[in-house]
This record gives C-alpha cells, sequence and structure tokens, in this order.
C-alpha cells in the first residue's frame, strides 16, 4: 500500500514551522536530435505515458495530485473577498471613455517638462523616450507621427526585425502603419488630436487580435483555423485613443514556454545581448519596447509572461488583477490564470497604457465584483505621499534562492533603499506550500490551454506545432479530472494563505527572476529545446499572481557583474493596482534605467524637423 499524506485545513496551519524547499527539478535539458528523438518518444503509446509518469513522479506531481488529501473545496477561478479602499489614489470609470480616462491618468503625473529632453547634451546619461516626450514632439511640431513611422518602417526594413531568424514582428504591414500615421499627423495639423497616445507607437502581442493582422499565436497553422474579425477588446480602446498599432509581435509559441524561443518564425533576442533570450512567452512585446522602436507594447500574462521578458529585457512589465482587463479577442480569453496588461519603458507609461485598456468584461464585473480602477497619485517623484505607510512582505529564503546573488543583492539594495528613504516597513512573512502551487498553475494552464487546442490537434495540427509545445502537451495530457480538481482545491487553499499574509502586509517584495537572460544554446535555434531547470528559476517567483490573480509588476532595478538586467517584482492585493504602481515608481526613483541596450534606434530624437532658417 502506498502512503497518503494528508493536509490540514489552513487555519490549523502553523506557518512558522513551514520550512523553506528548495526547488530541484529532475528532467533533462535537451536540444537538436536527442530533444526530436525525446519527443517523438513522449508520443508513443505506452513509452510515453511510461515517461511523463515518471516525469511527474520524479518531481513530485503525483505525490500532490494522487496521494494527497485536501480539505479546502474547489476555487475554479480567483474570487476574492471585499477588500478595503487604497490610499492616496483617483478613481477611475470603467465606463468612462479611454480617452477621458488618460487625462485622469495624465493628472495623476509628475511635473515633467518635455523640452528638457529635446534641449539635453546627447553625451548625457541614457534614458528612453516617454509617450509624454512622443506628444509633446507632436503638438510642438519637432515631428509627426508620419516621420516618425517612416523612421521605424525603415529600421525593421532595415534590420529584418519582422523576418526570420530573430524577429521583433511575426506579422507587419509598413502601408497599414502609414495609413495610421497619417491620419493621426492629420488630426495634429488640424488642432485635433484624440490624447496623449495619438501617433505613439504601441506593439500588440501575436496572441491578440488586432486587425488587420491574422492571430498566430506564435504558430504556423492556427491563422488557418481561426479569423480575426474585430480588434480585441483591449486594442480597441487603444485605437481610439488615437495610437498607432505596429504590429503583431514574436512569442513564445502559444504562450507554452518562458524563454520566447519560436522556431516558427525565429527567436527574438534580447537587445541587451542578442546571443540571450528576452525571456517569454511576451518575446517579442518586451524586446521591442527594449529596443526603443516603441514606448509600449501589449502582452499576456499567464505565467510570468508580462514580467519575465521585461526583467530579463530591463522594462517595466505590469501584470493587473485577474478579470481587470477585457480578454475577449485574445487566445486566453477563457483562461483562469491570463490577463492582457502593458510592456512599458517607464513606469509612468505603464500607467497611461494601463488607464486606456483597463476595463473588465461584463461577465467579469457581474461574477468578480471588482472594486472601482483606481490610479495612484504620483504628484511627486517619489511615487507618492503614501508609499511610507507600505508594509512590505519579504519571505528571506524564498528571495535569496536564485542563480546569482548579484539578483537577490540588488533586490535587497533597493527595498532597504524604500525603508530608508520612505519609510517602508519590512516585515518577514512565510509563504507554505511553494511546490503545491507550481504543481497547481501547471495544472491549471495546461488544462485550460489543451482545452482550447484539443480540436485542432485532433485535426492532425499536433504535428506542426514545435518540439518544446508539443512536449508541454504530452505532459498536460496526461492530467487527469482529479488532478484538475485537486489543483483547483490548492488554489483555494493557496489563496488563503495568501489573504492571511495580506492581513499583515500590503505588498510582497521578491526578485522577478530567479535568473537574468540565459544564453541562447545554438543546437535550439532550428527545433528549440527542453530546459525545465532554467524555466524554474524564470518562474520561480511569479506563479502566485497568476495562479491567484494577484496583481503584481516588474521593474527595473540594475544589471548583474554581466550587465544583464535584474527586475524586482511587487505583487499586491486584489484590485490594488494603484499601490503596485505607486511603489513602482518610487523604485523607478531610486533605480533609474541608464544602461543604453547594445540594441537600440533612437526614432525621436534623429527624427526631429528642423526648423531654423
Amino acid at each position: 500500500m502506498g502512503k497518503y499524506k494528508v493536509m490540514k485545513p489552513v487555519n490549523e496551519v502553523d506557518v512558522s514551522c513551514v520550512k523553506y524547499k528548495e526547488e530541484d527539478i529532475k528532467a533533462p535539458h535537451l536540444t537538436g536530435f536527442l530533444f526530436k528523438l525525446f519527443v517523438k518518444m513522449l508520443e508513443t503509446p505506452l513509452i510515453g505515458s511510461l515517461i511523463v509518469e515518471s516525469l511527474k513522479k520524479n518531481n513530485g506531481m503525483t505525490q500532490i495530485f494522487r496521494n494527497t488529501v485536501i480539505p479546502e473545496e474547489p476555487m475554479f477561478r480567483p474570487v476574492f473577498p471585499s477588500q478595503k479602499p487604497e490610499l492616496d489614489v483617483v478613481l477611475v470609470g470603467e465606463d468612462e471613455s479611454p480617452v477621458d480616462r488618460l487625462e485622469t491618468a495624465l493628472k495623476c503625473l509628475p511635473q515633467y517638462d518635455p523640452s528638457l529632453s529635446f534641449n539635453a547634451d546627447s553625451s548625457s546619461s541614457f534614458r528612453y523616450w516617454k509617450i509624454r516626450d512622443y506628444a509633446y514632439a507632436y503638438r510642438s511640431k519637432l515631428t509627426t507621427p508620419s516621420v516618425v513611422a517612416e523612421k521605424i518602417i525603415s529600421i525593421i526594413e532595415e534590420f529584418r526585425y519582422d523576418k526570420s531568424p530573430t524577429p521583433f514582428l511575426i506579422s507587419f504591414d509598413a502601408n497599414e502603419v502609414r495609413k495610421q500615421a497619417e491620419a493621426s499627423t492629420r488630426r495634429f495639423e488640424e488642432g485635433h488630436p484624440i490624447s496623449v497616445l495619438d501617433g505613439v507607437i504601441i506593439t500588440i502581442k501575436d496572441d491578440i487580435d488586432c486587425l488587420p493582422h491574422t492571430t498566430t499565436g506564435g504558430t504556423r497553422w492556427l491563422h488557418e483555423a481561426r479569423s480575426v474579425e474585430k480588434d480585441a477588446v483591449v486594442v480597441s480602446r487603444l485605437r481610439s485613443c488615437g495610437a498607432i498599432l505596429l504590429g503583431k509581435a514574436n512569442m513564445h509559441e502559444l504562450g507554452m514556454g518562458t524563454s520566447g524561443n519560436n522556431s516558427n518564425y525565429g527567436t527574438t533576442r534580447n537587445p541587451h545581448a542578442p546571443e540571450r533570450y528576452t525571456g517569454g512567452s511576451s518575446s517579442g512585446s518586451a524586446a521591442i519596447v527594449a529596443s526603443g522602436l516603441c514606448p509600449a507594447a501589449l502582452g499576456t500574462d499567464g505565467g510570468g509572461s508580462v514580467r519575465i521578458p521585461a526583467s530579463l529585457c530591463g522594462v517595466t512589465g505590469l501584470k493587473t488583477t485577474y478579470g481587470r482587463t477585457d480578454m475577449t479577442g485574445s487566445l486566453c480569453a477563457g483562461g483562469t490564470v491570463e490577463v492582457v496588461s502593458p510592456v512599458a519603458s517607464s513606469l509612468e507609461d505603464t500607467v497611461l497604457v494601463y488607464a486606456a485598456i483597463l476595463g473588465s468584461s461584463s461577465a467579469d464585473r457581474l461574477n468578480l465584483n471588482p472594486t472601482p480602477p483606481c490610479l495612484p497619485k504620483l504628484l511627486s517623484h517619489n511615487g507618492g505621499n503614501a508609499i511610507g505607510s507600505l508594509r512590505l512582505g519579504k519571505y528571506t529564503t524564498w528571495f535569496n534562492d536564485v542563480h546569482s546573488s548579484d539578483i537577490s543583492d540588488k533586490c535587497e539594495d533597493i527595498i532597504k533603499l524604500l525603508s530608508n528613504n520612505h519609510g517602508c516597513q519590512i516585515m518577514e512573512i512565510v509563504v507554505p506550500e511553494l511546490e503545491e502551487m507550481r504543481a497547481a498553475h501547471v495544472v491549471s494552464i495546461g488544462s485550460a490551454t489543451l482545452c482550447s487546442l484539443t480540436p485542432y490537434c485532433e485535426a492532425g495540427k499536433n504535428s506542426k506545432l514545435s518540439y518544446d509545445t508539443r512536449t508541454s502537451f504530452a505532459i498536460f495530457k496526461s492530467f487527469s479530472a482529479s488532478d484538475y480538481i485537486a489543483a483547483q482545491c490548492l488554489r483555494r487553499r493557496l489563496m488563503e494563505y495568501h489573504l492571511d499574509i495580506f492581513k499583515n502586509v500590503d505588498v510582497i517584495v521578491t526578485p522577478t527572476c530567479g535568473m537574468t537572460a540565459p544564453v541562447i544554446p545554438l543546437e535550439a535555434v532550428e527545433n528549440g529545446e527542453t530546459n525545465f531547470q532554467v524555466a524554474a528559476y524564470l518562474m520561480r517567483f511569479v506563479v502566485a499572481a497568476n495562479l491567484l490573480g494577484f496583481p503584481a509588476i516588474s521593474v527595473p532595478v540594475g544589471y548583474d557583474k554581466e550587465g544583464m538586467p535584474i527586475g524586482l517584482q511587487i505583487m499586491g492585493r486584489p484590485w490594488a493596482e494603484a499601490t503596485v504602481l505607486s511603489l513602482a515608481a518610487a523604485v523607478e526613483e531610486l533605480a533609474p534605467v541608464t544602461k543604453k541596450p547594445a540594441v537600440f534606434h533612437d526614432v525621436l530624437k534623429t527624427n526631429r524637423i528642423h526648423t531654423e532658417k
């Protein structure tokens, strides 16, 4: 008879007795011929089942799902109790137009004179252009949206950023960009720009519908089986603000990986070091922002897929509360862990794009009862007046479980500065059952993904998927109905643990990732790779925000000894985006981005129209 474990109800668990367990992944790292052979074996009846069951047993999943009694009832999607109001915030209406919400957001930002940036010495320290810089340049007739668009088009065509082997974009139509830019330029000439986003270039991840482009999800075939009839809701909101939608960003196929590898279209390279991964799955979105081609992009985050590439590429990535943004028109609209969220080169641009796209679907408003969305008052360059009262939760042994101490040291330095400079209180916490949380997340996202794609796979499309996606699907197919229910019981259990933690702290702070950008193996370029150890490092700290639906953000805090970016993650209470953004603004002020990526394009200053006679 096998042994089984009976979990105590959460209210009977003494968390002070919880011991941190380091993650120990037992799985092969494979590339090239051996990887292709491994996938063939996984897909072979009987042999494949034996391999998958061995992997699950060796990594604790069999014990968790087959040999554990979980006392909690299942929670099939994140559901939250009512939350106390945030401090020092401005309410925005979900029913307001995106343009009106942008006006409110602008009033929340610090005073800023863009003219100083245009007159600054070009040899001064590096900084990204902000959305307000673009708006100023257009209104002041220093340049036009058409001129900027032509520069970006020429860069994309020159560097083949829309072509294999290293594309930022999967779908790009220069004439469509020109058409949008011409319309924006006319609005400025007539003195009637729509909003601060008018004429600003924004890129859309290729699992979010954006006309006239198809949506492939990083595959070679999905667009043949699924047509795009209209923009996704979040895209229509950006379009209504006058944003120029550049195209569809590259991504890890179907979001089923954290490296950003894509053997179908080519793997997007990290602008800080082109021999390294960007992180994924929103690889193209983060890379194109980090390269300077646009100040913001949209991604989706189901397992750190916005925050991981933001961290590895040295930009800011927000993951909103589950249900805060309308997922209609995205490939992951039916999931229980995913959100659409912005990637941007600055915190204030993150706030602006978030203000434009926020708004729950009618179903989520009814079922989730979200608190009214708020924006932080960032009226001074210190993240707002309320951050001094914030309590920062830190689980030290988890915090320090990273590939290089450079990561934990940089993040620790920033936390100390938040305490010393702003008065934030650092509180030691314990987050129980991290291994169970990771397992529950894999079963939850894997089952939902498999459900949505099974009809296509049954129709013969499985063989057209990349080898790493086929590896994931072979594992997902092994999950039973009882595994899925057990994962949802764990979701409720973990929700109770975290809500208890949030009774004593306002946010939980960790590194975003347990490692900086990994080098791309040469053998992985053509057919991808399976590397569960790297995936574990990249996902170490991000999963709770997805499984439990909490808002979280990755904000850059420095670089490791090899010059690769490091991100700090701030995770907040349900619906508390304003608190998360406010603290992130303080972090950005303490650790400004000063290192220009190795691949960077200055599309604004070099486009100035010289009006001097």
